[in-house]
């Protein structure tokens, strides 16, 4: 196995996980706003935390789970319009789109960091009902979006092989 294909390996295995745990957290998500409506209606006592914990969870669930739609193209597109191209020129489409997200999700990645570094250098936290850091919860970004920019990079390869059709390595 070359390096590139190990690399799409761990890539995949980290997807794989991602995914994973957004499906935990939508589970938690379900969960808990079923006991908060119980909570709620059935004994008048509300739980604070769950609106809380259900936003910082629709977070991390957009940011695990990117890379994981994508790698299975499971974005919106417009198919009316595609199928009007020949498969190069589909190709070409697909190098074209993937290159605009390598630059958007470079951009969410690098400035995710710095924003996620500064919040935790200096001790930010969100005054709400759990007082709990922010940077934790920002960290989830730069996280997805770094694994997002490394699948768009695959997902622009794989289309440039469409187009040359040599390929170096083996996708899943």
């Amino acid at each position: 196995m070359n390096f590139l294909a190990k690399i799409g390996s761990i890539l995949d295995k980290i997807i794989k996980f991602f995914s994973f745990l957004a499906g935990v957290i939508l589970a938690f998500i379900l969960l808990s706003v079923c006991l908060e409506v119980l909570m709620r209606y059935f004994l008048n006592r509300p739980l604070q935390w769950v609106v809380e914990l259900t936003e910082y969870a629709l977070l991390f669930i957009t940011f695990l789970g990117t890379a994981w739609l994508l790698k299975r193209e499971g974005h919106i597109k417009v198919d009316v319009f595609l199928t009007l191209f020949s498969p190069k020129a589909q190709a070409g489409l697909k190098i074209f789109s993937s290159l605009i997200g390598i630059i958007v999700s470079f951009a969410l990645a690098w400035y995710g960091f710095e924003v996620s570094w500064e919040h935790f250098k200096d001790g930010i936290y969100n005054i709400t009902v759990l007082e709990f850091p922010k940077a934790p919860l920002l960290a989830i970004i730069p996280i997805g979006s770094l694994i997002l920019l490394f699948q768009f990079i695959r997902r622009a390869y794989g289309s440039l092989v469409d187009l040359r059709g040599k390929r170096l390595f083996r996708e899943n």
